[in-house]
């Protein structure tokens, strides 16, 4: 029962941080330039613009809810579920007068259809895993680190934006399994600090990433790799153990349509 409750409040997590980048999105990409030379200005464009600060205050509601789910359900289920967002991402985007292309549609089909698989494969169950040892987590943040700073830096095989929605979806994710981590208690409680620099560095990286690429090159690919990166990690760092027969072959096939799509929005279209 507390799976279930906790997969309820992945999706509604889902809906609103969707939501949020949207709107942050629609709001960003008509300020004035951001800059990382100097960020309190560009903060302060940001927080004056009210469509902005709405969609920032929907998000914190939805990563609280994240939050919830976490403490309830294990870490790559979670984070599966959430990946649906990325249809509800493309429908938002759509209505606020952004058409798709076709690889963008195909994107969406792909992620959506490995939620679909995903939902089939709970037939077999799901395991809690356990704590991950601290070697383990450290692996992970320090890997996660690099790889963000090479997305951060581009490439010409990326959409524009898409570099730094890489960038953010790995410093989320990073984040999250921290935030997993964080739950055990005691010293484990420091990572609180991590989680609070890998969102911060996050949330700026996006930002930026707003202003120079499409909602759904910038956040989703953030969206899908921010829920492809912990499922991984889920299986890997905290031994969260595949179902027996078919449903094994299920749950891998709705990992991999997570990051197939993620793949396809931040490719350049040629």
């Amino acid at each position: 029962m507390s799976i279930a409750a906790g997969l309820l409040l992945a999706l509604g997590s889902a809906v609103a941080l969707n939501w949020g980048w949207i709107a942050q999105h629609t709001a960003a990409s008509g300020l004035a330039a951001l800059t990382v030379r100097h960020p309190l200005e560009s903060l302060r464009v940001l927080f004056r613009d009210l469509r902005w600060l709405t969609g920032f205050l929907v998000g914190l509601g939805g990563w609280a809810l994240y939050i919830g789910a976490l403490a309830l359900a294990p870490l790559s289920l979670v984070q599966a579920v959430s990946a649906g967002g990325i249809g509800i991402l493309a429908l938002l985007a759509h209505r606020a007068g952004a058409p798709l292309s076709a690889r963008e549609r195909l994107a969406v089909a792909v992620s959506t259809g490995g939620l679909l698989l995903l939902a089939i494969s709970l037939v077999g169950g799901a395991n809690a895993g356990h704590h991950a040892h601290v070697a383990a987590i450290a692996v992970w943040l320090v890997a996660s680190l690099v790889v963000s700073c090479l997305g951060a830096l581009g490439g010409a095989s990326l959409a524009p934006g898409a570099g730094l929605g890489l960038a953010a979806g790995v410093l989320y994710a990073a984040g999250d399994v921290a935030t997993k981590s964080i739950f055990a208690g005691g010293l484990w409680l420091l990572l609180i600090a991590v989680v609070l620099a890998a969102h911060g560095a996050a949330f700026a990286t996006l930002q930026l990433g707003f202003q120079r690429g499409r909602a759904l090159a910038t956040a989703g690919t953030s969206t899908l790799l921010t829920n492809a990166l912990p499922i991984a990690a889920g299986l890997v760092v905290f031994d969260e153990r595949l179902p027996s027969g078919a449903y094994a072959v299920l749950r891998i096939a709705a990992f991999a349509a997570v990051v197939a799509g993620a793949a396809l929005l931040a490719h350049e279209p040629q």
